[in-house]
């Protein structure tokens, strides 16, 4: 069993008004924000206690009432879904269920540590890989110190801070010293060659890495003719969908990459500030980002004038209060701005009016880090690390039923059978896999014979479905695709910030069904209510959540057209655990 204890999350200043801080930090000294502190915020803030409140209340981060003294939770998102956490949840809500007073046990969402499911938080601390017995006697321990008896200490691990304590190599690192990090910000600075700068990432082919693949060429100039003396630079490191998990790895391992490629995007756009924004289950990670941006500032090169240059830049780790939808970029931008974090309309695009309105250029984790990758050891080599046809290599999460669950740096190109086999150890002796998501949720439920499919944006496209940010989920033949399909809506459902009727009605009408499908119960009209449910979603919902949500289940609807009939016509589950059995 692994532990990990979180570490403080510290001083991350977050806005103007700074109502984030104010909320955290009488969280962190009472456990949760009471309503006479928020009336105190208001009035030390000069704002409407409505204002703080509708802050307080939006964000799963902050608890308006007072805690049990053991707060459970279990994550039974996807990949921890795989591995039993549903009944994990359950065994430990009977066990306790006669101290209704001092703990309870119920659902989180993907806290980021898929390569170690199923993870248990503890009154805010993460255990990982644990079973129910070892989630027991953990659970047994708080309850001795809530009643000042005396027990043995929780231990906890200390996982490695740097790839060499790690024992990994990174081949897309231009750095071999820490004493050379930097060098093509100073160079930067030093020739003010921006267009030519430009050009290199133009020629690397250089996408973006969060799932959308956009040209970062066209954000960065784009961002950069438009007109405005305020500019912002900002880092989504808010990855909170389930299966992803490549950016944690990055941020603890390569965090230098990610603040100089902030940098070099300050310097060709001409931003003034920078935002890391990361969610706040990353402790560690923060900290790393923290102690980097020390070590940048005590060379100079953050600041005002920084070396001389006449380029003003600086950058802070800004913890997010928690929510899948701040990883949509202008829901990021509010909650930045110190608001509910509730996607814009769109137009205007983010690099004409992000932040504060102004010109913003907003990338993900691996983005940034490739953009130094390109720079540093040139165009072609990162075009030619890829296989023939798909230029470029990519950080990859491979999880659920594998071996070796982890991150992976791969050339683009690479099939999923390569991935899944050869990184992730293929899954378990005497399983067969039947399914794997490309990237989470958001890219459905692709079959089995689907596996030769290349690492490639268009290719998975075709498929009707997206290689997005690498997020690969396997099921083996244990698994139920229904039953998955359900997850990720849930995951959707439980999830929807509520801004628009058509997310917030539909993903709720979407579990609905798949619920009395999973039971047996199936009516005439249910498969035209999906379709028409489905398009209503994806063409009226303000963001991409809505958007999205019923890809798991069309897609499986489309790939395991077998299985469903099953279900709907025989009322058959072929893994066990639909009409009563282990997901009931």
């Amino acid at each position: 069993m692994d532990l990990l204890h979180p570490q403080p999350v510290g001083n991350a200043r977050a806005e103007p008004t700074g109502v984030f801080e104010d909320l955290h930090h009488v969280q962190q000294a009472h456990g949760y924000v009471s309503a006479r502190e928020i009336d105190l915020i208001a009035q030390r803030r000069g704002v409407h206690i409505r204002d703080v409140h509708t802050v307080a209340s939006f964000y799963p981060y902050f608890r308006l009432k007072q805690p049990v003294p053991v707060d459970v939770r279990v994550c039974d998102d996807m990949t921890c879904h795989l591995h039993k956490s549903h009944g994990l949840k359950t065994t430990l809500e009977n066990k306790f269920a006669h101290l209704p007073e001092v703990v309870r046990v119920r659902d989180i969402s993907c806290v980021g540590r898929c390569d170690h499911a199923p993870v248990v938080t503890i009154n805010d601390r993460y255990y990982e890989n644990v079973s129910a017995s070892e989630a027991a006697q953990l659970i047994d321990r708080e309850i001795a110190l809530h009643n000042h008896e005396p027990g043995a200490p929780i231990p906890h691990s200390t996982p490695p801070r740097s790839a060499e304590d790690r024992g990994i190599a990174i081949q897309c690192d231009p750095y071999s010293r820490k004493e050379d990090r930097y060098s093509l910000f100073r160079d930067l600075l030093a020739k003010k060659n921006v267009d030519e700068t430009l050009q290199l990432l133009k020629t690397g082919e250089l996408r973006g890495m969060g799932g959308a693949g956009f040209s970062t060429f066209i954000k960065w100039e784009g961002c950069k003719r438009s007109p405005g003396s305020r500019k912002f630079v900002v880092c989504n490191a808010d990855e909170s969908e389930p299966g992803t998990i490549k950016d944690r790895f990055i941020l603890q391992y390569l965090p230098h990459m990610v603040i100089e490629g902030m940098m070099l995007c300050s310097a060709i756009v001409g931003a003034q500030k920078g935002y890391i924004y990361i969610r706040h289950e990353y402790e560690l990670q923060a900290e790393i980002l923290r102690e980097e941006l020390a070590y940048a500032r005590s060379l100079g090169l953050l600041g005002d004038n920084i070396l001389g240059s006449g380029h003003s830049f600086d950058m802070e780790v800004f913890v997010s209060p928690g929510g899948y939808i701040c990883g949509e970029e202008t829901a990021l931008m509010e909650a930045i701005q110190g608001n509910r974090s509730e996607p814009r309309n769109k137009p205007p695009r983010t690099i004409n009016s992000g932040l504060w309105k102004s010109p913003t250029a907003l990338n993900n984790v691996e983005t940034f880090t490739h953009a130094v990758t390109i720079l540093g050891k040139g165009g072609d080599w990162y075009r030619d690390a890829g296989l023939p046809g798909s230029p470029g290599i990519k950080f990859v999460g491979v999880t659920g039923h594998v071996v070796n669950p982890g991150v992976f740096e791969v050339p683009m190109g690479t099939s999923y059978r390569d991935l899944i086999f050869n990184y992730g150890g293929g899954p378990q002796h005497g399983r067969e896999i039947i399914g794997f998501a490309p990237s989470g949720p958001s890219s459905g439920y692709l079959p089995a014979s689907l596996l030769d499919t290349p690492l490639d944006w268009d290719k998975v496209k075709g498929l009707g479905s997206m290689l997005g940010s690498g997020a690969v989920v396997v099921c083996a033949d244990n698994a139920c695709m229904l039953d998955m399909a359900l997850t990720s809506v849930r995951f959707y459902r439980n999830e929807s910030c509520g801004k628009c009727s058509p997310c917030r009605i539909g993903t709720q009408k979407l579990v609905d069904l798949l619920e009395s499908w999973t039971r047996g119960i199936v009516g005439p009209n249910d498969q035209a209510m999906l379709r028409d449910l489905s398009q209503v979603l994806r063409l009226t919902s303000i963001c991409g959540l809505g958007q999205i949500a019923p890809a798991p289940i069309t897609s499986v609807i489309k790939h395991f057209p077998e299985i469903m009939r099953e279900h709907l016509e025989d009322r058959h589950c072929r893994a066990g655990i639909c009409f009563g059995g282990a997901a009931s």
